[in-house]
């Protein structure tokens, strides 16, 4: 059952009165439970069309439906874009974004006590979390005292509290060495697995793009 679907999206940037083309008309269908890599050269497109199926920019043309409702994203309100992006996506970034005066199990806490759910079960949540991302000994350590791995595996712990459909993961492992790589990999699929919960992710790395149910290769603002 298709949990994403965009149509013809377009993204242009004007510098001066010259239009520069990023995206140039993609169309893409995320199946539930798919785990889809968006591969190509720097500068084709792939981190500008993952924010703009994150909702995080928005396009010049085209069309998102979200859900078995077919839900248009793009034609909601900015609160309940808002709304939509906290509760159905999870995203990871190449760099970890974790609040350095916290801890590991207070970052990953965070989103849920923004959304306003209690402490208690938040923690809960957090901890059984970080348990199932191999971090259960590093509760209490800030990110600091983590390696570059631990890190990433606290924001892709962070990312799932909300129990989001879609996790989207822009360049996850370009900071890691390949032990840690592969132990982002394993993580990945191994989540996947578990909870059900599709992944698209804009990678470099081929050896995790090959781990994935479908590769996309994007040139030029296209597939190819």
């Amino acid at each position: 059952m298709p949990l994403l679907r965009a149509e013809g999206i377009k993204k242009s940037f004007f510098k001066g009165k010259t239009e520069i083309q990023v995206v140039r008309g993609v169309d893409l269908t995320i199946e539930t439970g798919e785990m889809i890599a968006i591969t190509g050269a720097s500068g084709v497109g792939k981190s500008t069309l993952l924010h703009i199926l994150g909702t995080l920019e928005k396009p010049t043309a085209g069309k998102i439906y979200f859900g078995p409702k077919n839900q248009e994203v793009l034609r909601f309100s900015e609160k309940s874009v808002s709304q939509f992006r906290n509760k159905a996506l999870g995203f990871v970034f190449q760099f970890h974004y974790l609040l350095p005066e916290f801890s590991a199990l207070e970052n990953v806490m965070m989103p849920a006590l923004i959304a306003g759910h209690s402490k208690s079960p938040s923690e809960k949540q957090a901890r059984e979390l970080l348990e199932f991302v191999g971090l259960g000994h590093r509760l209490e350590h800030r990110p600091a005292e983590l390696s570059g791995g631990e890190q990433q595996r606290v924001s892709i712990a962070r990312a799932v509290i909300l129990r989001p459909k879609l996790l989207l993961a822009d360049e996850l492992t370009g900071n890691l060495d390949s032990a840690n790589s592969n132990n982002v990999m394993d993580l990945l699929v191994n989540l996947n697995k578990t909870t059900g919960i599709s992944i698209m992710l804009v990678t470099h790395d081929m050896e995790l793009a090959g781990k994935m149910h479908r590769v996309l290769s994007m040139r030029d603002g296209l597939f190819v």
